[in-house]
């Protein structure tokens, strides 16, 4: 790969806020990366004299017929030989300065060399979106909708029937549109073979081609007003007023709010300027999520447990690795928040990843009470706007706290003390598409060890990655001779700490299993075990509330004939559709999970005509319908993605429940993200089954987590909790650890599998995997790749397979895993080989250590 062919490492890539002094007017060259698919290498440009460009400033720059973003990479006295000076194209203009730190450089080819990746596409995931911008070709109409084109046409009885019916067709799509203008990639894909129609519609003078330069994300500006002098007696009544209110603002405001204070026109305010009373000037607003105002919180008490934990964090000088290993309740957080403190007070920044931003808002609300202004939020659910304000308010150098999710890996905080990864055993924070296919555990380290600050891994439930590698078995005296024989990582500091109690030496609470099995045996039909129908029931009699927990969003997983035994499945996924009943007397939906196809619920079998529809299986909103049956006076919230899908949701909901606005809060995955509501005192689990029989080497593992973390919302406050799991499988390994919130034997033993199959954290795996339209071309290809593998015996590769649900969203998929011993690294694949196999047609994924297979 091309990140390979190059030595960066001599180059001068200017710290962030340095002037680059090296002979500044003979470098009039630049070398830069190209953000553009399937371009490799470094391209030169000329420099024009106004600009004055460094390495790693962010670049606009002609490209082909396009206008693309483009990183500076290095400065040049002279072209490259081979390159005939007039060829060489100049420098559009700097969209952005330097603010590639060495440090900071050296991550992202890290993260290109190891998850395989073109460096450009490592650098796009870590910059906001809108700062690499693409020019856009672009047709339309001659004078717009009117179009004057040929005389010769337009003076025609029937213009058009000169025309081929491609290029009516591409004339009738742009006569259709009020502005008479269309990118050319969607005429492409309304029109088969458009560039035809579209090169006769230029020769006939119908149309022009023109590029749309890249919409670039700019800072937002504001007109302010601010009083320069005197209030004076020669002015009127009216203009005296309003600079009394000028004054009383501090003397300055903006203009907006002004006028509407005073219920004034602009025209009052140019007099004024005129006068010189005022200035009127634009200035920058910075987009920022706002959260609510929140009253200041001082650090708490700590216990033991904690205090020890804190201590040891602080005495850390330079790059370590922590796993804070605390049970649900035990307070990771006042750790994170008074290991923060004294850093801000140092001058410098600590990053804070979280799994999903509906984790968000509670831990941002805790941080902005303790730190105030100095906490930002970086994640993908913000606007363009405001993800590249925050992000330019990183390059500040201030002292500052970023919550964030996986993305945030790369904010460019300056001065970096500290990095926390809360929840780190959540699958969220790999990144399965597009590529980079990394895992923020592994790039928060690099960057740790980079910045030589600590790395502090906070979970109830560790990785077993993790567990093996900071070294939580050996604490717990269990590590025997496995780590001898299979080390999963080089040797790096690190230390294990445990919160092994609850805050106030509250008890976990006690996990109550049922077996669905002899319910039904007993004559309970219900969904609900009687345990669990007696627990809701005194809820609302002793004003608690609790939280059930099911696997599944939707109303029924899936909908079959009882007749012929037909299931509705999406026409284009291999999966069947999962019912969803929006409100009452609305159209009932058939929805795929997949791909978001819908259709509406049939009357009558498509295959037989039965009228005999049954839905099976329990979604979040069946369970919710059922609890409205069983207890209409339970007040209940839906917390899945189908009710959090707007911007603030999380926030809103969650503020309900916290105010007693519902008795019960009913909710998928969501639920178990480290969510913190001392009230709950009843967690239930509808059915814990869906969790266990997955076909992939992790699901005991997430299953575990899943059920401890969910288990862990009950009973954090005054009033003792209680958990009931639902199941069909009551002898298995997962439940009896999760009966007793026991870790360590549920670890032992699943490390011991995981051992003996050599997989991670004893082996390494790399999972390709294949998409395309054609089934058999698909196939072919996983077909030809595997066998150009197997002639290394330095790993094991298994497969080529289907996909468990081979085909989604039209696109057939394969795939092909690798496993190998991560300590004996193999001779590995060429991989620019392994792509040169792939026809255009089909499209190949490198993931690189996979958490999921399926």
């Amino acid at each position: 790969m091309y990140i390979n062919e190059i030595n960066l490492s001599p180059l001068v890539v200017a710290q962030a806020g340095e002037s680059y002094q090296s002979g500044a007017n003979l470098n009039r060259w630049v070398e830069v990366l190209v953000d553009c698919p399937g371009s490799t290498g470094l391209f030169t440009y000329r420099l024009p004299a106004q600009l004055e460009i460094k390495p790693g400033d962010i670049l606009s720059v002609p490209f082909g017929a396009q206008q693309l973003g483009a990183i500076a990479i290095r400065l040049l006295a002279q072209p490259n030989i081979d390159l005939p000076p007039e060829k060489i194209r100049e420098v559009e203009d700097i969209v952005s300065v330097g603010f590639f730190p060495s440090a900071y450089w050296e991550l992202l080819n890290r993260v290109a060399a190891y998850y395989y990746t073109p460096l450009i596409q490592v650098i796009r995931v870590a910059l906001p979106p809108g700062l690499l911008g693409r020019s856009q070709r672009r047709i339309r109409l001659v004078g717009g909708r009117e179009a004057g084109g040929s005389r010769y046409l337009l003076g025609s009885a029937d213009p058009l029937a000169f025309l081929t019916p491609t290029a009516r067709q591409v004339w009738e799509l742009l006569q259709g549109q009020p502005a008479g203008d269309y990118s050319f990639v969607y005429l492409q894909q309304k029109v088969k073979s458009a560039y035809r129609g579209i090169r006769e519609l230029l020769r006939f003078g119908l149309v022009e081609s023109y590029l749309e330069p890249p919409r670039l994300t700019r800072p937002k500006l504001q007109k302010a007003v601010t009083l320069t002098g005197t209030i004076d007696q020669e002015l009127t009544t009216r203009q005296r007023e309003i600079l009394e209110v000028l004054r009383r603002h501090g003397g300055e405001l903006w203009q907006n709010e002004l006028l509407q204070i005073c219920n004034a026109s602009s025209s009052i305010l140019k007099t004024l300027t005129q006068k010189g009373y005022i200035v009127v000037e634009e200035r920058e607003v910075l987009r920022t999520e706002q959260g609510p105002t929140l009253v200041g919180d001082g650090a708490k008490s700590l216990t033991t447990a904690q205090a020890s934990a804190l201590a040891t964090i602080q005495t850390l000088d330079g790059f370590a690795q922590v796993l804070l290993h605390g049970v649900t309740g035990s307070g990771k957080t006042e750790v994170y928040l008074q290991a923060i403190a004294p850093l801000l007070n140092q001058g410098k920044s600590a990053l804070v990843l979280v799994p999903e931003i509906g984790l968000t808002p509670q831990l941002t609300d805790r941080f902005r009470a303790r730190f105030g202004n100095k906490v930002s939020v970086y994640h993908s659910a913000l606007s363009d706007g405001e993800r590249y304000d925050t992000w330019r308010q990183m390059l500040t150098g201030e002292p500052q706290v970023v919550i964030g999710t996986r993305s945030a890996v790369f904010a460019p905080l300056p001065n970096l003390g500290l990095i926390i990864l809360d929840e780190e055993h959540d699958s969220s924070f790999k990144q399965d598409s597009p590529i980079p296919t990394y895992h923020a555990r592994t790039v928060a380290q690099w960057r740790a060890e980079l910045e030589n600050c600590p790395l502090v891994l906070g979970s109830a439930t560790p990785s077993l990655e993790s567990w093996v590698s900071v070294g939580g078995m050996r604490e717990m005296g269990e590590m025997g001779e496995m780590r001898e024989q299979y080390p999963s990582h080089p040797p790096h500091p690190s230390h294990y700490l445990s919160l092994p109690e609850r805050i106030n030496s509250r008890p976990l609470p006690p996990v109550e299993i049922v077996d669905m099995r002899q319910e039904l045996q007993q004559g309970n039909r219900s969904i609900f075990s009687r345990s669990l129908q007696e627990a809701l029931q005194q809820l609302q009699e002793r004003k608690q509330q609790g939280i059930l927990f099911i696997h599944r969003r939707g109303h029924s997983t899936f909908v079959s004939c009882r007749s012929c035994g037909y299931v509705l499945e999406c026409p284009h996924c291999d999966v069947s559709l999962a019912y969803h009943h929006t409100e009452e007397k609305a159209p009932e939906l058939l929805r795929c999970h997949y791909c978001n196809y819908a259709r509406s619920h049939p009357k009558f079998c498509p295959d037989c005509s039965s009228p005999y529809l049954k839905f099976f299986g329990s979604g979040t909103q069946r369970v919710t319908q059922e609890l409205g049956r069983q207890f209409p006076e339970l007040r209940l919230i839906r917390f899945d993605s189908d009710t959090t899908r707007n911007k603030g949701s999380h926030r809103t909901l969650l503020t309900q429940f916290a105010n007693g606005e519902a008795d019960l809060l009913v909710g998928t995955q969501m639920l178990t993200k480290g969510l913190d509501l001392p009230q709950v005192t009843l967690v239930g689990v509808v059915a814990a089954d869906g969790l266990l029989n997955l076909s992939d080497y992790r699901a005991s593992e997430r299953a575990f987590q899943t059920l401890t973390q969910v288990a862990g919302r009950a009973g954090r406050g005054e009033d003792p909790g209680r958990v009931i799991v639902q199941t069909y499988t009551t002898e298995h390994q997962v439940i009896a650890a999760v009966r007793s919130h026991d870790y360590q034997s549920f670890s032992q033993a699943e490390l011991e599998q995981r051992q003996a199959l050599n997989y991670p954290p004893y082996g390494r795996l790399i999972l390709l995997r294949l998409s395309s339209l054609d089934p058999i071309q698909v196939q072919n290809t996983a077909q030809i790749i595997a066998t150009a593998l197997s002639t290394e015996e330095e790993f094991e590769i298994l497969g080529p397979a289907p996909a468990s649900i081979l085909r989604v969203a039209n696109r057939y998929r394969w795939q092909i895993l690798i496993k190998f011993d991560p300590d004996a690294l193999p001779k590995l694949p060429d991989w620019e080989e392994v792509r040169s196999l792939c026809p255009s047609s089909v499209s190949l994924t490198i993931d690189v250590d996979p958490i999921n297979i399926m």
